[in-house]
């Protein structure tokens, strides 16, 4: 199969063209590597650097590579850039979106996958509830508003251009290659932090000393493979990747520094602008077409600090 990741090299994106080209796929990766990184590249992978925001460079991509399926990786996704500046976010989410689904439109493109997020989109998730595919958006950011619009346009193309879509809806994904820069990515800031003897900050959930917020955390790896099964068995709407369990930001701190056999010094913040309390994703859909998590909490967050520790001892950090 022949197909384009936007935002190829950064986080998610490499690790995915590092599958597809792994089983043989020709990859064309298109990234203004404005968060992402050369060194994140599949050498065998085609790159072209380019802002989607850029309509005639999208389309001319599109028509020159002629792409079967797409990934739409690329995101302005940071929480607290968009409530700093939504004219950004909604640029980069939604114009550049849209150039992208309508370049795959013209190109007649099998199906189109777009990360979308879960973390965000449901709004507050009560306790001892899970999050489902039918609970109406209830955006609470920007970052969020954009992305839950952007799946209404992804319902509209298939409806009226005959475009079949899969929306997936990330919880909070780590692993290998996360950015520990900003304040997106909890697991790598606290991995980098740890290694460098520097002081750990725990934003609070409600008021600050608490554990901080609740997530739904998901290894990267287990993402990638809910993007390959979408466009393999040809998943239609929408699809909640996570896990199902929450954890509290305090404990991702507390197992990370387990792992690396350390006490980080830990400071208490106040909550920031736009951030929820409680988020956990309700996988069941996603289950019953034969995805499966195959990193559990303490398992993932071990292995990916230990990729942290080389990394660092080897000065890439």
């Amino acid at each position: 199969m022949r197909a384009i990741v936007t935002g190829g090299a950064g986080f998610i994106g490499s690790h995915l063209v590092d599958a597809l080209v792994e089983r043989g796929d020709e990859v064309l990766v298109l990234d203004d590597l404005s968060s992402g990184s050369e060194a994140n590249l599949n050498r065998k992978a085609r790159f072209q650097k380019l802002d989607l925001r850029d309509r005639e460079g999208v389309f001319r991509a599109f028509r020159d590579f002629v792409p079967e399926l797409v990934f739409h990786q690329a995101a302005q996704a940071s929480v607290s850039v968009s409530v700093k500046d939504p004219h950004y976010d909604a640029s980069v989410n939604l114009l550049g979106g849209l150039n992208v689904l309508e370049a795959a439109k013209e190109a007649g493109v099998r199906r189109f996958v777009f990360a979308s997020t879960g973390g965000a989109i449901y709004g507050e998730v009560p306790e001892g509830e899970r999050a489902r595919e039918d609970w109406p958006p209830r955006p609470k950011s920007p970052y969020a508003a954009s992305k839950a619009g952007f799946e209404y346009y992804l319902e509209v193309f298939q409806a009226e251009f005959g475009l079949p879509y899969t929306a997936l809806r990330y919880g909070n994904v780590y692993g290998p290659r996360q950015n520990p820069h900003g304040e997106a990515g909890v697991v790598a800031i606290f991995a980098t932090r740890i290694l460098r003897g520097e002081p750990c900050v725990i934003f609070a959930g409600e008021t600050q000393g608490d554990a901080g917020g609740v997530r739904d955390y998901v290894h990267v790896a287990d993402v990638v493979a809910a993007n390959l099964l979408a466009a393999d068995r040809g998943l239609n709407g929408i699809y909640n990747v996570g896990t199902g369990e929450g954890h509290t930001t305090e404990e991702v701190l507390r197992t990370i520094a387990f792992a690396l056999e350390a006490e980080p010094e830990v400071r208490y913040a106040g909550r920031r602008p736009g951030d929820l309390y409680r988020s956990v994703l309700d996988p069941e859909k996603l289950l019953a077409e034969g995805w499966r998590v195959t990193r559990p909490f303490e398992e993932g967050l071990a292995e990916t600090a230990r990729a942290f520790r080389e990394a660092f001892l080897a000065g890439r950090l």
